[in-house]
């Protein structure tokens, strides 16, 4: 499993990583992660900043109808989800947000 992996063996997603930062400085700072358990992933991660996810949406040329939706915690959260390859790494951008209940004006039910 991982125990035998060494940090050289996560060099194509550290390199991606690089990449993004020289190309893309200008653009919203996501949750970085990379781990031994997907040793070719990036993960790009937007807590409460979708449009932070959408900018880096179309940096990385990911279509929109290619974003998968889904709610968590009993529909309070939402969560937007898209992969791409991107010089030889895989790129997960996740984006989550609060689902803000309606406000009921006027006492109605």
């Amino acid at each position: 499993m991982s125990d035998a992996l060494t940090l050289n063996d996560l060099a194509v997603p550290l390199r991606v990583l690089r990449l993004l930062a020289m190309d893309f400085g200008h653009l919203p700072a996501p949750s970085v992660r990379v781990s031994t358990i997907y040793p070719d992933q990036l993960e790009l991660t937007f807590y409460d900043d979708l449009p932070g996810f959408e900018v880096w949406r179309e940096a990385l040329g990911i279509a929109p109808d290619a974003v998968t939706y889904r709610e968590q915690s009993d529909g309070q959260t939402r969560v937007l989800r898209a992969t791409v390859g991107y010089e030889g790494a895989v790129v997960l951008l996740t984006g989550y947000a609060d689902i803000v209940a309606p406000v009921l004006v006027g006492g109605a039910a």
